[in-house]
This record gives structure tokens, C-alpha cells and sequence, in this order.
């Protein structure tokens, strides 16, 4: 896995300069996206791994029909220097840079029970206030955590859950 994101990190740090130079980082995103999903299918990873796969075909494979001139060519380099299999750790490090370049932090809210939207908003607001930044959440929902909710943005992992509370306790008990 590290080596991939290694050998990922130049494509995806070439694939934001072309994007973000043309203007078009959410067209990029999108395409790089629908690129990694064909890219990480077992029966499309087994077919752009064929010796026999012409640069046109894994091109015509990859691409979304309203990709860009620029974007087929992207893909094209990828496919001469067989690091198809990579798309999809390419388009997470792209959108790593594309988010830290729009200023956003994308926060995962893991709660026991699907919370209130205002409930959310609250989140929302007290991590824009700590980040300084437009915050996105993604929900997710862990009924094992019994109560309560663990929020992860970025490096930072709040975990307000009652599972969490009891670990800790029990931690300092047997200490």
C-alpha cells in the first residue's frame, strides 16, 4: 500500500497542476473518480493489466465520454508507464490536494444512531470555528459504539462515544 501511494503521489500531483492550471479541478475530480471506480472493478483491473491492451483501448475504458482533451492524454501517460492500477490512490491524493487547496476539511461523523441535521450543523459549525476552514461531513452509522459519536478531520479524532468512555475507564482501572 505504501509503495502505491509513493509511485501515486507524482501522477496525482501532476494531474492537479493540469487541472487547476486549465481551471477545471472539479471536472478533473469527477473524471479521475469515475476512472478509479473502472480502475478498481476485478474484471477492469484484469483487462488493463493485459499485455495486449492497446493505450487507446485502456483510454477508451477509463475516460467518461465528456472528458477533456487533456484528461485522455493523462490517462494515456498512465497507461505507456502501466500505472493504471494506481487511479484509484492517484485520485485520493488529488483530492487531498484539491481540498487542501479550496480550503476544506472533510470531517466523518461515526455516531450510534443517525443524528438530527441541526444536530450536524452543530458539528459542522464548532469544526469550522476550530479549523478555520468550510467543513464537509460524511455520516456513518456504528450501533457497537452504544452511544455518543466519533468525529475524524484530517489528523485530528474526537471520540466523544460510550464505547470510547469505557475503554478509557476500564484503561484507567486496570492501571
Amino acid at each position: 500500500m505504501s509503495q502505491a501511494l509513493t509511485l501515486a503521489r507524482p501522477y496525482a500531483r501532476a494531474a492537479f497542476m493540469l487541472a487547476r492550471d486549465g481551471g477545471a479541478l472539479a471536472d478533473w475530480s469527477q473524471a479521475l473518480g469515475f476512472a478509479a471506480r473502472v480502475a478498481a472493478d476485478p474484471q477492469a483491473a484484469t483487462l488493463l493489466a493485459h499485455p495486449a491492451l492497446t493505450r487507446a483501448q485502456a483510454v477508451g475504458l477509463l475516460a467518461p465520454d465528456d472528458a477533456s482533451p487533456e484528461f485522455r492524454d493523462y490517462l494515456a501517460l498512465l497507461a505507456d508507464n502501466r500505472r493504471l492500477a494506481l487511479l484509484p490512490e492517484i485520485t485520493g491524493l488529488f483530492e487531498e490536494q484539491r481540498a487542501e487547496a479550496e480550503r476544506i476539511v472533510r470531517a466523518r461523523v461515526t455516531s450510534a444512531a443517525a443524528l438530527p441535521a441541526e444536530e450536524l450543523e452543530g458539528i459542522k459549525a464548532a469544526l469550522r470555528r476550530r479549523f478555520g476552514r468550510e467543513v464537509e461531513i460524511e455520516e456513518a452509522v456504528d450501533e457497537s459504539l452504544i452511544g455518543g459519536a466519533v468525529i475524524a478531520a484530517g489528523d485530528v479524532v474526537i471520540d466523544g462515544s460510550l464505547r470510547g468512555k469505557l475503554a478509557r475507564l476500564q484503561s484507567a482501572l486496570a492501571h
